[in-house]
């Protein structure tokens, strides 16, 4: 797929992802034109977003408006979905595929792109924080997301997104990206680390069970360039699609050791103690009452066990930089003191 005179759809261009990625797509292929879906389109928010990538448009909506998803997604080359809440509180799948479906009918031939951010949330033992004597460590090459625990999150939009790819009439071209756990401070929008740092303030309890589940984690800067490598090899037709188009992002190297939640947690409790911001530091087991309204993200996400062997984008060619450099443990105090100055600018 030749990258000239290509649009994308871009969904989650503000979020702490999305954002990151939009930087390294102005630097490498400012030639394609995005088509962002933004929320309050005030001329203060666009200007945001074009500080970030020069070649971009604007359509006004939220992760609700079906109607405008389904619009876009049925007259663009690309579809990219960045947006994590899509996955876990909105069904953004849905219009998103059947537009895309159009698209794929419209067009003999030139079946669209559809690349969507799931997260590692689909392989979770639900451990419910508890040691376990053996943690699997999944590949991301024969991944069949039918074994995965069906209670798990993202299953319910990631399945129908690898069937779309698997069909031979109106076909879509579809790869997901799942990242592992993601830490450090961006170059714009560190929403995950506020929404953290916020249920720690707002509540007394900070992990799940004893909080020996750990899982891969990776830098903010390293998850946006596999990202984009992913982009890039599809635009080269180098990419695996559908049902083998499925994508893992771990950490490994010196940082590579896994980290509990229970160690992670107890070292921004103590930091945030340290700041005045809480009254008492440390780490404690967060109640049932606490973590059961949060549904399967609560148990399966922050109370699971979640590895996993990146392989095929290893093939691509990438290569983390910024993880190797900065540990999770270490970015937490940079991290929070960037959450905090951002909102003392709100």
């Amino acid at each position: 797929m030749s990258t000239q005179a290509q649009t994308i759809f871009f969904v989650g261009a503000t979020g702490y992802l999305g954002s990151q990625f939009l930087l390294l797509l102005n630097e490498k292929l400012p030639q394609l034109h995005v088509v962002a879906l933004l929320r309050n389109a005030t001329p203060v928010r666009k200007e945001q977003l074009q500080k970030l990538y020069s070649n971009i448009s604007f359509v006004e909506g939220s992760l609700d408006d079906d109607a405008i998803i389904q619009e876009q997604a049925a007259k663009v080359d690309i579809v990219i979905n960045a947006e994590f809440r899509s996955s876990s509180e909105h069904q953004v799948y849905a219009p998103t595929l059947a537009g895309l479906e159009t698209n794929s009918k419209n067009n003999p031939g030139k079946p669209p792109l559809y690349i969507h951010v799931s997260g590692c949330g689909i392989v979770s033992d639900n451990a419910r924080g508890e040691p376990v004597e053996y943690v699997k460590e999944w590949s991301d090459l024969g991944l069949d997301l039918k074994q995965c625990n069906p209670e798990n999150t993202h299953l319910d939009s990631d399945i129908p997104i690898v069937e779309a790819g698997s069909r031979t009439e109106d076909p879509v071209r579809t790869i997901i990206y799942f990242p592992a756990q993601i830490y450090g401070v961006g170059e714009e929008n560190n929403a995950v680390v506020a929404h953290f740092l916020d249920m720690m303030k707002n509540v007394a309890t900070r992990h799940v069970g004893v909080g020996r589940n750990a899982m891969n984690n990776i830098h903010v800067k390293d998850c946006a360039m596999g990202l984009f490598l992913i982009l890039q090899a599809a635009l080269e037709g180098r990419a695996d699609e559908g049902p083998e188009g499925l994508c893992e992002k771990k950490l490994f190297g010196k940082y590579g050791a896994r980290i509990t939640y229970h160690d992670w947690t107890k070292v921004m409790g103590d930091y945030l103690l340290s700041k005045g911001i809480i009254k008492e530091g440390g780490t404690r087991p967060m109640p049932a009452e606490v973590v059961d309204p949060l549904g399967s993200y609560g148990w399966s996400l922050l109370g699971g066990n979640q590895f996993v062997k990146p392989e095929r984008l290893y093939k691509l060619g990438w290569e983390p930089t910024e993880s190797t450099k900065l540990s999770l443990l270490d970015s937490i105090p940079e991290a929070v003191d960037q959450v905090l100055k951002d909102q003392m600018r709100e």
